[in-house]
């Protein structure tokens, strides 16, 4: 299967700043992408370049293994890279068929596109009555009229309050099950955390990760311990070979494993030696500390 988008050492200078700084990735059609990275790290610029509205510096990219000009592969995408943009005086499904046909779709998709974002009975309601959550999802049917193959997002909860944000990521989950390829610009680990199945990690314009969400969050977990010998405890760890260190934080011991090893495993070991386990807790690494790992390692 050919991937839906390839990109090929994009970079992008604006005078002396490097903006985009040599990226390289593809995308494979099913998956849901987040492109993640605070801002000012090049997310707009990217989704700016792919989507032929920014001119590249060097590099280059391809749509669907590259048998189209980029104007026709465009017809195959969805995109919203800014606000919403709509008439306020005309109803959402007077925006929609004048969408449309600025598009040269046909019509016939209008109500289907408002109930999948929920909009359906405001479909005769003007644009400048909707909060902005309902704009954000107004935008959302418009870029699917075309039913794209692949939607492009950039930062689509920016703004909203936590019911908005809650709407927005279920429409995505809803998009994603019928099988069209997303890609989401956020600066929000915790939106790319439940929305994505594959992350590329910006910072400064240059690309630190790309993969799979879960081969960033997998890891071999680490430890919270604590006990009635922290002295003891502390010696206990150190001596065993399956731990690779050991840290205090606060009141708690937090051991870091070098291996798979279940706390059933390390509570047995430690009991055996005389130590008293007061809290013995397993835990996995987020995505946030995993990000705030990966930049604290690339900060320049």
């Amino acid at each position: 299967m050919k991937p839906i988008l390839n990109v090929n050492e994009l970079t992008k200078k604006f005078g002396s700043l490097t903006a985009v700084d040599r990226l390289s990735f593809s995308i494979e059609k099913g998956n849901v992408y987040g492109m993640l990275g605070p801002n000012g790290s090049g997310k707009s610029t990217t989704l700016g370049m792919i989507l032929n509205v920014v001119n590249p510096t060097t590099g280059n990219f391809s749509w669907f293994g590259g048998t189209q000009s980029t104007h026709q592969a465009l017809k195959r995408v969805g995109a919203i890279i800014e606000r919403p943009n709509f008439y306020p005086f005309m109803t959402a499904a007077q925006n929609l068929r004048l969408v449309c046909r600025i598009k040269e779709v046909p019509q016939a998709k209008i109500e289907e596109k408002l109930e999948l974002v929920d909009l359906l009975d405001r479909k005769h309601d003007k644009f400048k009555t909707y909060s902005l959550g309902m704009k954000q999802r107004l935008a959302i049917a418009s870029a699917l009229l075309n039913d794209p193959e692949i939607l492009i997002l950039d930062e689509p909860t920016n703004g909203l309050d936590p019911q908005g944000i809650a709407q927005v990521r279920d429409i995505i989950f809803k998009i994603a099950a019928q099988g069209t390829t997303i890609l989401l610009a956020s600066h929000l680990l915790d939106e790319v955390e439940k929305v994505c199945s594959h992350v590329l990690v910006l910072q400064k314009g240059k690309q630190i990760y790309f993969g799979p969400v879960t081969a960033l969050t997998s890891d071999h977990g680490y430890f919270e311990l604590n006990a009635t010998d922290l002295a003891g405890l502390l010696k206990a760890l150190e001596e065993d070979k399956r731990i690779k260190t050991v840290e205090q934080q606060g009141a708690l011991v937090l051991a870091y494993p070098n291996e798979t090893l279940e706390i059933e495993t390390l509570s047995k070991a430690l009991t055996s030696k005389g130590i008293v386990l007061t809290h013995l807790a397993k835990k996995h690494k987020s995505l946030e500390e995993q990000f705030l790992t990966l930049t604290k390692k690339n900060k320049a």
